[in-house]
């Protein structure tokens, strides 16, 4: 019973590790090869339990979720000869497992991570270097974007794989191109900065030349209206004298010659030379304003020799 029992517990364990290398598992994240001799016998995509021969065939596993591919920066020419360092980002993932194995062979998807990234670099090459460097910078750069992904898909189709997007994550100038490119920015600034001033300049000259065209029509007007009005009033006034005058030309004369004192005596020191027999001293000889006789006595003294000063 012994010796039975040494034999059956050996069997029963190689039996039992045969059975267990025979069966394996694919994980929903997984796409599954199996191969024997280095030939695919079975493409297992879906996940679940599945049954091999044992020491004859070997199961290769694959990552089946989509995958990311960051692409080193790359140095483009546009049509205008402005240089540009550009990367991206790709999203792709692996379609046909039998040629994906038959493109990468046993270094799967680090060669296929390697040949990808050069079919996007001579896709962006080919793409950003069919356009201005304005398409390639502005904020819009989905037609390009599709373009690059489109020539990598079909350059990829190749190794079993579908390249789902392509974006382009940083389009710049060269590090030693930037200054050169700001001080021509700053150029074009100041440039249209100093053709606006010329243009306020200009509409401030216009708008002084109306505005002074306007202030000498209205003076002018004013002047006018003025010279009218003073005319009007010097006409009535003269008018209002002369209907004085006619009703008492004595009161008239008397009322005129004691304004005429008033604004020739005014102040402190008003020096006068006139002859004695002068009009103007008419009322101040004779309260009745009757005019003095050629050498008569002013105020009932005797008439002087000269002309005396009052």
């Amino acid at each position: 019973m012994t010796s039975r029992a040494t034999y059956i517990l050996p069997g029963l364990v190689v039996v039992a590790a045969v059975a267990l290398s025979s069966v394996f598992i694919v994980d929903p994240r997984e796409k599954v090869l199996v191969l024997q001799f280095g030939q695919v016998t079975q493409v297992r995509e879906n996940p679940g339990i599945y049954v091999k021969v044992p020491l004859i065939q070997d199961v290769v596993r694959y990552d089946g979720r989509i995958l990311g591919l960051p692409t080193e920066p790359l140095e483009v020419t546009p049509l205008d000869d402005r240089r540009l360092v550009v990367d991206a980002f790709a999203r792709w993932r692996i379609t046909d497992l039998v040629k994906f194995r038959q493109a990468t062979g046993s270094e799967g998807i680090r060669f296929a991570q390697n040949r990808l990234e050069q079919i996007l670099n001579a896709g962006i090459r080919q793409v950003l270097g069919s356009v201005n460097s304005d398409a390639v910078l502005s904020n819009d750069r989905t037609n390009l974007m599709n373009q690059i992904r489109d020539l990598a898909r079909k350059e990829a189709d190749s190794l079993g794989v579908d390249v789902i997007d392509v974006r382009l994550t940083r389009t710049d100038l060269p590090d030693q191109n930037l200054s050169a490119t700001y001080d021509r920015m700053k150029a074009e600034r100041q440039r249209e900065a100093a053709q606006q001033i010329a243009l306020g300049n200009q509409e401030a000259q216009t708008i002084r030349a109306k505005a002074d065209r306007d202030a000498l029509e209205i003076t002018s007007n004013a002047k006018k209206q003025a010279e009218i009005v003073r005319g009007q009033a010097d006409a009535l006034r003269n008018a209002i004298y002369a209907g004085a005058y006619s009703k008492d030309p004595a009161f008239f004369a008397f009322s005129r010659s004691l304004s005429a004192y008033q604004t020739a005596l005014r102040g402190s020191n008003t020096t006068m030379v006139l002859s004695p027999g002068s009009s103007f001293f008419d009322y101040l000889n004779d309260p009745a304003g009757r005019p003095a006789a050629a050498g008569a006595p002013v105020g009932g003294a005797p008439a002087p020799a000269a002309p005396a000063t009052p």
